[in-house]
């Protein structure tokens, strides 16, 4: 049986290398030197906020801070917003945008070129090219992550070589059936552990947690043991791994470029899916409306937000 999700994973060099490939045409659009950028999403989104806002500021381009839709700071002031949102109609952000009310420049990065979004932002860049059939979200965000990278210097095409050699990879079929896994990640690969968790729970609905590196000790590592995994987005800070295998748990420490890594982590949960036999198209509990229908719920929702606001 073939998913969605699985031909989204495997088709994420392809879209980088399309994303990268348009940060010449959308540069104007982006954040200025010095400017005070709020990034913002929900789910998956959010989590690569957290990797871009963190990669911005780390690249000396401003102070830049990331936060989810529906906790944004509205007392601070900021110089621009920028959301991401696949589908383009978040209710959370489509209620942070109303909310904000054209006070603050706003830029979209969507995966449809109408939306809602993309409607009441100031400025949007649309990757139709990686939008998504199904639930779990892929390829969109990291393929914006990509074109965030390439515009502050990083050499993309190692990357992406990456990301096809751990396509290639067999899984570890130790990890796949282990019971609970714990991703950590440190600066801008906290999103990224906190993104291959999220995707192992709501794929294979098992259990998965992330922390920066260096918190895991202070507390989360008493549920390490036998049958569970510990992966790291790169190289164990000192004295750390050897804590961790003397409880038992497996270890990985990856060695590649953490975003190729990712790839790996989005297989993981799906081979861990498809051995509970569960559809990681449909997790449970999740929907996505299929194009050009309005879910009523929602609709209702945003109806007495704007009411609210008067």
């Amino acid at each position: 049986m073939s998913f969605y999700v699985a031909d989204e994973i495997a088709s994420q060099p392809n879209c980088w290398e399309q994303a990268i490939g348009m940060v010449d045409a959308v540069r104007d659009l982006l954040p200025r030197a010095g400017e005070r950028v709020a990034y913002v999403g929900c789910g998956t989104a959010w989590n690569i906020a957290q990797s871009i806002a963190w990669l911005r500021e780390d690249s000396e381009q401003g102070q830049s801070d990331s936060y989810v839709a529906s906790e944004f700071p509205y007392r601070r002031s900021f110089d621009r917003v920028v959301v991401l949102s696949r589908s383009g109609d978040t209710l959370d952000v489509v209620a942070l945008l109303d909310q904000l009310g054209g006070r603050i420049p706003t830029l979209a990065f969507v995966g449809v070129e109408e939306s809602t979004i993309g409607s009441l932002c100031d400025a949007r860049v649309t990757l139709p090219f990686a939008d998504e059939a199904g639930y779990a979200q892929t390829r969109f965000a990291t393929s914006v992550l990509a074109l965030h990278r390439a515009w502050l210097g990083h050499d993309m095409v190692p990357v992406i070589a990456q990301a096809r050699e751990a396509l290639k990879e067999k899984l570890d079929e130790r990890h796949v059936a282990a019971e609970q896994v714990t991703y950590l990640g440190s600066g801008w690969t906290i999103g990224l552990a906190s993104e291959a968790a999220l995707k192992f729970r709501e794929s294979s609905a098992s259990w998965a947690e992330s922390y920066p590196m260096l918190e895991y000790r202070r507390g989360p590592i008493a549920v390490a043991q036998a049958g569970r995994l510990v992966w790291l987005f790169g190289p164990a800070p000192e004295g750390l791994g050897e804590q961790i295998l003397e409880t038992g748990a497996a270890l990985v420490e990856s060695t590649r470029d953490p975003l190729a890594e990712l790839v790996v982590t989005q297989r993981l949960a799906l081979g861990r899916a498809m051995k509970l036999g569960l559809n990681p198209d449909r997790p449970r509990y999740l929907r996505k409306l299929p194009a050009g229908l309005v879910d009523p719920v929602l609709a209702d929702a945003m109806s007495a937000h704007r009411a609210r606001l008067g």
